[in-house]
């Protein structure tokens, strides 16, 4: 399936947060704060289980993100500073969309020595040029002249240089757009581990506030049983 990149910018970037789950932690948060601020242990407890339950599935979902997104996956190509991405190191299945981010390589790089030695995502590495091992005779960033003989791999002949096509129905365009979904949710990841920690630290000091709640209510009865 080719990947003929849309005119609207790359999806794939995972909300670290959707608008109930804001308006649900923002809830038992306020919860809280009544309950500590007023002294009460019922309205604090069940604050306390809402955030618990907030804490373990974040938890839950972090794990699974720095699991299923782990080290990057690109290849070193000989003599080149950028990476190149397989289709195969990838597992699962992921909607293909891609932007159209080739056509400013011609005017970022141009010249081979430029290009070579250039950084590019995984999107431009994967769907903008041929691989290296195909060994085509650069002309443009997007523009290259074909060896005699290119069965090296089978993104070889699936190359074109028509300014359409290029290698959007390549195996290694595919491949560097799953790698650079991973690297969204990885840095996705990263988010929820420091919210994670700062949910921790909100629960231990409302499990405090409970506490003490609890102690002054138990003292205010002892009173009232003295009065």
């Amino acid at each position: 399936m080719a990947l003929h990149p849309p005119r609207g910018r790359l999806r794939g970037a995972p909300p670290v947060a959707g608008d109930r789950t804001r308006a649900a932690i923002l809830a038992a948060a306020t919860a809280g704060l009544v309950g500590s601020f007023r002294g009460l242990p019922r309205v604090i407890f069940l604050y306390l289980i809402v955030m618990l339950v907030l804490v373990l599935l974040l938890a839950a979902l972090v794990v699974f993100v720095f699991s299923v997104t782990g080290a990057s996956a690109g290849h070193p190509a000989p003599s080149r500073a950028y990476l190149e991405y397989h289709l195969e190191d990838y597992s699962g299945c992921a909607c293909l969309r891609s932007t159209r981010t080739c056509s400013k390589l011609n005017q970022t790089y141009p010249s081979a020595q430029d290009f070579f030695s250039s950084s590019m995502n995984p999107l431009q590495s994967g769907c903008c040029k041929p691989p290296t091992e195909c060994g085509f005779t650069f002309v443009s960033a997007t523009n290259w002249i074909s060896p005699i003989s290119s069965a090296a791999d089978e993104d070889c002949g699936r190359w074109s240089n028509d300014q359409t096509e290029l290698c959007y129905s390549c195996s290694s365009c595919k491949a560097g757009l799953l790698e650079g979904l991973k690297k969204g949710w990885r840095r996705a990841g990263i988010v929820l581990l420091v919210v994670l920690v700062l949910l921790v630290f909100v629960h231990s000091a409302s499990c405090y506030a409970f506490r003490r709640a609890k102690t002054e209510e138990l003292f205010r009865l002892y009173k009232q049983g003295y009065t």
